[in-house]
């Protein structure tokens, strides 16, 4: 009894593989990624400087090849007590909104100011990332929901 040939399977990737421009429904919640840059703690002599100021950058990431309208708001506090009497109440000085379009791609770096009145460990993930596709004509989709804290802690020296 004879064995059946085998025959070896090729696979074929065309490799002109074009990256759609525009998001699928399911992306528009997710065109734009951020993160936030900080000191993990900052010292700061509240005795001779009752207001401590610390840098933070907020890096924003265009994940489409579409050019996305981007809103920013920094009044939005934490709703629960919970949120509150873990971590505290801070301030972010200067501008509260922003508005810009990134590019295809494109990263963005936001230079903000945080404002502290006290020693004590903070919530820093407080900014609201609203995004759309510049040709939409709806309200601004949420971009990012901020599920991981961004904690700093405050120490006076």
């Amino acid at each position: 009894q004879e064995l059946p040939e085998t025959v070896l399977l090729k696979f074929f990737r065309p490799e002109n593989t074009l990256v759609p421009a525009r998001p699928t429904p399911e992306q528009l919640s997710n065109l734009i990624k951020t993160s936030l840059h900080y000191p993990e703690s900052f010292n700061h002599s509240f005795h001779q400087k009752s207001l401590c100021l610390v840098p933070v950058t907020l890096l924003l990431s265009n994940c489409s090849q579409a050019v996305v309208d981007v809103m920013i708001d920094l009044r939005h506090k934490p709703t629960s007590s919970e949120a509150l009497e873990i971590h505290g109440s801070f301030t972010w000085l200067g501008q509260t909104q922003y508005k810009l379009q990134l590019k295809g791609q494109e990263v963005y770096s936001l230079q903000l100011k945080a404002c502290f009145v006290h020693t004590g460990v903070y919530n820093l993930g407080t900014p609201r990332v609203f995004a759309k596709l510049v040709d939409q004509v709806t309200l601004f989709e949420t971009s990012q929901q901020n599920s991981m804290p961004a904690l700093i802690i405050i120490n006076n020296i």
